[in-house]
């Protein structure tokens, strides 16, 4: 590119007059550089991404949280299937319409016991997509949580964890095609106290004569 130097008035020629080295300047070709300010599909998302509220985990135990046993699984469930998530970040202003949309799916479910009595301790299970949503239930599961110690006048702070995957469109839709660069995992959490005890045995005899 050259940049060819001009006078709008004898005055500026004649207080700067132009020579053979200063007539045109040559300047590199390059791109332009980005506007910092301005808004970007990305940049919706990211706020999208922040406005998301993530529901907490809708589990149930049972035994329930206040009859649970030493030695005997915990065994955790949804009390009802659990749904995507998403939120819209949109820009309509002069004729420029710009949206982006953040999609939260849960995709595993953790419990902790919230003690060391406790063998295992956390247990990890994937969720099921249903007709309804996303649900869990961990009856007949390898790992469920089981107590080695009742919790005696105390509680034990047993906490539930659900992690989310979030993507994203560059559109209202939230079955648009996802979009790169990726954002962070959801977290959402639940955390009740649990009282743990010891299973009491029941001794039966029957009355009548011995030979």
């Amino acid at each position: 590119m050259v940049w060819q130097v001009q006078f709008r008035d004898d005055n500026f020629s004649k207080a700067c007059p132009v020579t053979t080295d200063n007539w045109e300047i040559w300047v590199p070709p390059a791109d332009p550089q980005p506007d910092p300010n301005k808004v970007t599909p990305e940049i919706l998302s990211e706020l999208a991404f922040n406005s998301t509220k993530l529901p907490s985990p809708p589990v149930e135990l049972q035994p329930r949280a206040d009859r649970l046993l030493v030695n005997l699984g915990t065994r955790v469930a949804f009390k009802g299937d659990l749904d995507r998530v998403w939120t819209t970040a949109s820009l309509d202003y002069k004729g420029v319409q710009l949206a982006a949309t953040t999609v939260a799916t849960p995709v595993a479910l953790k419990v902790e016991a919230g003690t060391a009595d406790a063998d295992p301790q956390s247990c990890t299970y994937d969720l099921v997509k249903g007709k309804g949503g996303y649900t869990a239930d961990s009856e007949g599961a390898g790992c469920n949580v089981t107590y080695l110690r009742a919790s005696g006048n105390a509680t034990y702070p047993f906490k539930a964890s659900i992690t989310w995957k979030v993507t994203w469109t560059d559109s209202v839709d939230p079955d648009g095609p996802a979009r790169q660069p990726g954002l962070p995992d959801g977290l959402s959490t639940f955390e009740q106290d649990v009282t743990v005890k010891e299973a009491q045995a029941v001794n039966r005899s029957t009355g009548g004569d011995h030979v």
